[in-house]
């Protein structure tokens, strides 16, 4: 890793690592060793000691008494991050019902790229929910208070790894398209209630599926565990 003009070494590694965590590169079951991080990318024990420390502040990391992981919620942390999630876009819907403060070029590109998908349908996969998760942070974006945007990237990170363990069936992808394309034609529409009920169910629904799925994804494991071939 190159230092890239004047942005400090252990920003890059830190952004890297937050790419990585988000995207499933880092395994949740592997230590965060420093030793290997630095090897991974390039660079001395130090710049990724500052890493880890900022990526501990965020929640994106946790300490266990060898060493540091990935964040890994409990299931009710997982349903306290969808609520968090359900706030922060909802106001960025909200703070805009009494005046049209959205950017709705931002809207309308996000409209004309799941029209298209919507023509032609995404394979299941971490691409598609980076672009989900790209949607959202565009809305809220949009919306014109970027700390807001800011506070859901970070909650997308450490609900992601979770989410691409769940492969969405062609059903699931279709009725996240639809939606989509409903709530951004809501809000070009001037409808900013409407979009927001249609957002709250989106996330919701959401809610309710990853959630069912990690309890199932729990059952099973403590199944594993008492039987064997």
């Amino acid at each position: 890793m190159t230092r890239r003009g004047r942005v400090p070494l252990s920003a890059q590694v830190y952004e890297a690592v937050r790419r990585d965590l988000a995207e499933g590169a880092l395994v949740s079951t592997e230590r965060l060793g420093e030793e290997r991080l630095a090897d991974s990318y390039g660079v001395s024990r130090t710049p990724v000691r500052e890493a880890l420390a900022r990526l501990l502040a965020d929640g994106l990391v946790e300490r266990r008494t060898d060493g540091m992981y990935p964040f890994r919620p409990r299931l009710d942390e997982l349903d306290q991050l969808y609520e968090l999630r359900n706030v922060l876009e909802s106001r960025g819907i909200q703070r805009a019902l009494g005046e049209p403060t959205h950017d709705l070029g931002m809207v309308g590109a996000e409209l004309e790229h799941w029209r298209q998908l919507a023509e032609q349908p995404p394979e299941p996969g971490p691409a598609l929910i980076a672009a989900d998760d790209r949607f959202h942070i565009v809305l809220l974006r949009s919306a014109g208070n970027a700390a807001l945007a800011d506070a859901l990237a970070s909650v997308q990170v450490r609900v992601r790894p979770v989410r691409t363990m769940d492969m969405p069936t062609p059903d699931r992808i279709a009725a996240m398209t639809a939606e989509h394309i409903t709530i951004a034609e809501q809000l070009l529409a001037g409808d900013r209630a409407a979009a927001l009920e249609t957002l709250t169910t989106h996330i919701d629904s959401s809610r309710a599926h990853v959630i069912a799925r990690a309890k199932t994804a729990l059952h099973l494991t403590r199944l594993a565990q008492v039987v064997r071939d």
